[in-house]
């Protein structure tokens, strides 16, 4: 017998709507990214223009700048906190693939090691108080503020789908996002001129040396020397700090833009698969194969970036043996991922998960981020192939460079393979469906599903398992214990490994290893400053790429 379809219960309708549907959605992100991409090419205009000693930009423009952005970002968080989030149906809707936990996990400690910052930097421009612009210590001071206030609102908010005051919201989290991007080209900025000019010498630098950091205060002259043991504690300590600033930056700036993506949104009662596991799951899963593999790699990472920082910094000109072990070690290195990723990719095609086909923001911003950030380290490593085939020297450095610039576009390829093939599965012991319901069934309910298969328009529809009393866990368990347990094991194992490699390459270059400038095939062939701009310009990208990674890994070996 067929019913009525009101009369039946309603399990994958969307729950009770708070608010009716918007007339045109795209009006009003079209007004907000124009919002945010106005004032981003003002902020990243003053950025660029202070790295530059011929452009009349100094820092305290830039920190005016940077000050005014956060304190409009943290005064809208908090009226989205205090007014639109305590509507009564403000968000009748929650994201679960937004914000997991081990992605708030890292914003908390990212940000932690930011508030760090903060005081390394007033400590520095407050040793010389009385020659230094009072911006320069009030930014500091507001960032650690924007920062504390930022992570809390991420942290409680960042699987919200909003339904009221949506313009506003969308333009809110627009500029909070642009706010972070904005931090993050001034932090790479400062963070380049400084690894450059420790990289040049006087006959190369176009770049002012340092002087956004402060070292010669404004133009002054010599009036801002930073001459104590304690003010260059505090300058080096807040450089070394600058990698984990720009992470929270960019791990902020991802999950506004879900937030954005998210406004206004209506979800159904069950979507997708969520990300909580059991504890077992977690840690006995496992072979332990590719986590010990993985510590071994990267302790020996550790002691090798030791090792080329120590040689470098020397003055015995001992830097072509600190080279040829950094690139031994990173070929090693990248080619054990390459292997794994491909091996990854293997196993995959005997697994018979069903893909994920929900709308997902999340996913998909993910998936575009790895595809973009990756594009930094090929365009460096392409360069570097072209100077090193077609330039004059023929050495066992060269032959290292090459090696390695050709491994990391292949580990890059393949990663991101495995990792977004990854994504799109759904989670352990979802079956693909063979043939779906086709639309004419959707919304009734049958009584009587023996004569269900008799419809024209509807397949068979397979009988529930019902477990006896004596065992009601039956039926669970036969879900929940796949056949191909090997797999998962193998793919736990893989993303893990990946995941402690991707850690140790992203520590290398974002705490100062610069093997772009201590090897001058490029330098020779390009230029200095053609060079140093395109590692500039594409290393945070391809640091950005490393921690990203990580973060997508993390999601891989859950749902494995």
């Amino acid at each position: 017998m067929l019913e009525a379809p009101g009369s039946g219960p309603k399990e994958s309708a969307p729950a009770a709507r708070a608010a009716p549907r918007e007339v045109w959605k795209k009006g009003g992100r079209l007004l907000s990214v124009l919002l945010s991409v106005n004032v981003l090419l003002l902020a990243s205009t003053l950025v660029s223009g202070g790295a530059f000693n011929k452009v009349a930009v100094y820092d305290t423009d830039v920190f005016a700048l940077l000050t005014t952005m956060m304190l409009l970002a943290a005064l809208w968080i908090l009226f989205y906190l205090l007014r639109t989030a305590r509507r009564p149906g403000a968000v009748p809707y929650r994201d679960a693939h937004a914000g997991p936990i081990w992605l708030r996990g890292g914003l908390v400690l990212f940000g932690i090691c930011s508030l760090v910052m903060d005081v390394f930097k007033t400590g520095y421009y407050s040793s010389f108080l009385e020659c230094q612009s009072a911006i320069k210590i009030l930014h500091p001071l507001i960032q650690a503020v924007f920062v504390i206030v930022q992570t809390y609102f991420l942290w409680v908010s960042a699987k919200d789908c909003v339904h009221v005051h949506l313009d506003l919201t969308r333009c809110g989290l627009m500029f909070t996002l642009t706010t972070n991007l904005a931090i993050w080209m001034a932090a790479v900025v400062d963070e380049s001129v400084h690894q450059g000019s420790a990289h040049s010498n006087a006959s190369h630098t176009r770049l002012l040396p340092d002087r956004r950091a402060g070292d010669s205060g404004d133009s002054s002259g010599d009036a801002c020397s930073c001459d104590t043991a304690v003010c260059q504690i505090f300058q080096q300590g807040y450089f070394y700090l600058y990698p984990f600033n720009i992470e929270y930056s960019l791990f902020a700036s991802t999950m506004l833009y879900v937030m954005w993506k998210n406004v206004g949104r209506l979800l159904a009662a069950t979507h997708g698969h969520s990300h909580t596991v059991s504890r077992a799951s977690l840690f006995r899963e496992t072979y332990f194969a590719g986590p010990i593999l993985g510590l071994i790699l990267f302790v020996v990472g550790l002691a090798v970036f030791i090792f080329y920082e120590v040689q470098v910094s020397e003055e015995g000109g001992r830097t072509q043996q600190a080279l040829v072990t950094y690139y031994s070690f990173n070929i090693v290195c990248l080619g054990l991922m390459t292997l794994v990723s491909l091996s990854g990719s293997v196993i995959y095609r005997f697994d018979r998960r069903a893909m994920d086909h929900h709308k997902n923001p999340t996913r998909t911003l993910d998936v575009a981020l790895l595809m973009g950030a990756a594009l930094g380290q090929y365009a460096i490593s392409y360069y570097s192939i072209v100077a090193v085939v077609v330039g004059t020297p023929r050495d066992l450095l060269g032959a290292l460079n090459l090696a390695h610039a050709l491994l990391m576009i292949a580990q890059h390829t393949f990663q991101n393979v495995f990792i977004i093939e990854s994504l799109h599965r759904g989670p352990p012991g979802e079956v693909p469906q063979e043939s779906p319901p086709k639309e004419p069934c959707q919304g009734l309910t049958f009584d009587n599903l023996d004569a269900l298969h008799t419809l024209p328009a509807c397949p068979p529809t397979p009988r529930l398992v019902t477990p006896s009393p004596a065992d009601p866990q039956a039926a669970v368990t036969v879900i929940l214990a796949p056949r191909d347990h090997w797999r998962r094991r193998c793919l736990k194992d893989i993303s893990l490994f990946l995941l402690l490699c991707n850690i140790i390459l992203w520590i290398m270059p974002a705490f100062g290893a610069r093997p772009h400038f201590s090897n001058t095939v490029e330098v020779d062939f390009y230029g200095y400053s053609l060079w140093a701009a395109i590692v500039n310009v594409c290393l945070p990208f391809g640091i950005f790429y490393r921690m990203h990674a990580v973060s997508s890994l993390l999601e891989v070996y859950v749902l494995s």
